[in-house]
C-alpha cells in the first residue's frame, strides 16, 4: 500500500473511475463536468480509490467515494475524504452534504451528522443525486442524508 498516491483525477482516468463507482453500485453521473474536484488513489498506473466534489458556490455534494475491496479498513477511503473536504476549505464552501447507504458511521467521523434533503442549501438540490432521491421514493428510504457545516 505504500506505492498508493493520492492525486487530481485526469481526463485519462474517468474509465477506471466509473468503472470503480459502478462496481460499488454508485452513480457514475457526471464525473466529467466536476473532474476538476475529483481526486482518485493510483497504484500503478489502476485507479482504486476515488472522491468527488460537485461544488456550488459555498455549498457542495460530496460524491462517489470508493475505494476497492482489497483496501477497505487501510484508511485509504479517509485519505480521500480528507482530500476533498481541503479542497472544499480552500474553495471557500461552508456546508458539504453527502448521501450514504452504509457508511453513515465512517462519515460521522469526519463531522457529518444527520440532515434531510430539504434542508440541503438550495444550491445543491440541482446536483443529479440529489433530484434522484427526492423523485424515487425507493431510493429516498435507503439513503441517508448527511450534511458537515464549518463555522464562521
Amino acid at each position: 500500500m505504500s506505492g498508493l498516491t493520492l492525486r487530481p483525477a485526469r481526463e485519462e482516468d474517468i474509465p477506471q473511475i466509473e468503472a470503480l463507482l459502478l462496481a460499488e453500485h454508485l452513480p457514475p453521473q457526471g464525473i466529467k463536468d466536476w473532474l476538476p474536484h475529483f481526486f482518485v488513489l493510483e497504484d500503478g498506473g489502476r485507479v482504486v480509490g476515488c472522491a468527488g466534489l460537485e461544488v456550488y458556490g459555498r455549498a457542495a455534494l460530496l460524491r462517489s467515494v470508493a475505494v476497492t475491496p482489497e483496501l477497505r479498513g487501510g484508511r485509504q477511503g479517509e485519505r480521500l475524504v480528507q482530500a476533498a473536504l481541503a479542497r472544499t476549505r480552500e474553495l471557500g464552501v461552508r456546508s458539504v452534504y453527502l448521501f450514504t447507504m452504509a457508511a453513515g458511521d465512517f462519515f460521522s467521523r469526519f463531522g457529518f451528522r444527520d440532515t434531510t434533503v430539504e434542508e440541503f442549501d438550495p444550491a445543491v438540490r440541482g446536483s443529479f443525486q440529489v433530484q434522484a432521491v427526492s423523485t424515487i421514493p425507493q431510493l429516498r428510504e435507503r439513503v441517508r442524508a448527511m450534511r458537515l457545516d464549518y463555522g464562521g
